[in-house]
């Protein structure tokens, strides 16, 4: 067994807290991801997983063995960093038998590893060349092979594809998706990238300024948010918010000039709330006067439409097809009634109706 567990961990520097009490199950096997925005703690959670900072407070597991003052060489985790960290003066094969060498392993033992992580990471070609005559995306590979000769029982990955053009960012997420499904090895991944988060993770952690904001399946997250910044972070382009005002039986949109029906709660008729439409789910009237198309983009196959409503909120669409809206352009929105999402304008928590 090799999965994680983190039971109320806590990390201070000084009198700053950073990580408030963590609590969290990784099982065996799993693809973790943690997202979140910079300084949310994601990296620094991490490094602690990893050893490389000290657990304030708290306790911290891999499988059976409790690992919160281990050293990091005892803890059987390899870690991939977001800059390769390869020796320039010695070839790929001997990079990636690096550390096994200095731990005097034996020599057959060493090419047996490094040509099975070789062979998974498709590198038999490049094994006698020297980093500098390999693309980042190899380099990134050979980082990763290093971890892999390890037999580590936990993969750590620091934003390990921030270094790589978006090409070859497709590249590697697909390679790491297909490392995953071959060694079934539990791997934690930090991203602030939500869309690798999203075509990575068997489970998302996401973070915000040292806490737990939800934890779950990736299309759970993006259809069930628990709470305002969540339904915002996971999707993309982000979701729409727009005011709404609590009616006796529907909230009031003034930005899109319509109601939506709802049962709510009582406590909250005559008050404000925040209404959250994603982009994909609003659809365009071109015979609407409602907003005005300030800007769009083209992508090809899809294009956004960015609108500014007679209250001042802009609102992003998601648009396919050939008729597609134009700068300037009066238009309307309609949606379905089980796509609205609705969040408490104080505290910010899902509202579910």
């Amino acid at each position: 067994m090799s999965g994680v567990t983190l039971n109320n961990v806590i990390k201070k520097y000084g009198d700053v807290q950073v990580i408030h009490g963590i609590n969290l199950e990784i099982d065996d096997g799993e693809f973790c991801v943690f997202v979140g925005p910079s300084g949310c703690g994601k990296s620094t959670l991490l490094r602690m997983v990893a050893g490389l900072e000290a657990t304030t407070g708290g306790t911290m597991t891999i499988g059976e063995r409790d690992v919160t003052a281990m050293d990091p060489s005892e803890r059987r985790v390899a870690m991939v960093f977001q800059t390769y960290a390869l020796y320039p003066h010695m070839t790929v094969r001997e990079n990636m038998g690096f550390g096994l060498k200095m731990n005097r392993h034996p020599k057959a033992e060493i090419t047996e590893k490094v040509a099975e992580a070789s062979r998974i990471l498709k590198l038999d070609d490049y094994l006698d060349r020297k980093p500098a005559a390999l693309s980042g995306g190899q380099r990134q590979r050979v980082s990763i092979g290093r971890a892999i000769v390890r037999g580590p029982e936990v993969f750590l990955f620091d934003e390990p594809l921030s270094n790589l053009d978006a090409e070859l960012r497709v590249e590697m997420r697909v390679e790491i998706a297909r490392l995953h499904k071959e060694i079934g090895a539990t791997m934690i991944y930090v991203t602030h990238d939500q869309v690798e988060a999203m075509t990575l993770a068997d489970k998302i952690v996401v973070l915000r300024l040292g806490n737990i904001e939800q934890v779950g399946a990736p299309m759970d997250l993006y259809r069930d948010p628990d709470n305002k910044f969540v339904a915002g972070f996971i999707g993309s382009p982000a979701m729409n918010f727009m005011g709404g005002i609590v009616g006796d039986d529907a909230v009031e949109i003034p930005a899109l000039k319509t109601s939506v029906p709802v049962n709510i709660a009582t406590a909250y008729k005559g008050k404000s709330v925040s209404v959250g439409l994603r982009p994909e789910h609003l659809m365009i009237d071109q015979t609407g006067d409602t907003l005005r198309v300030d800007l769009t983009e083209s992508l090809g196959g899809v294009s956004y439409a960015y609108l500014v409503s007679d209250t001042g909120e802009r609102i992003v669409v998601e648009e396919r097809g050939d008729e597609r809206v134009s700068e300037g352009q009066r238009v309307g929105l309609s949606f379905e009634q089980r796509r609205v999402y609705l969040f408490d304008a104080q505290t910010e928590l899902r509202i579910r109706t």
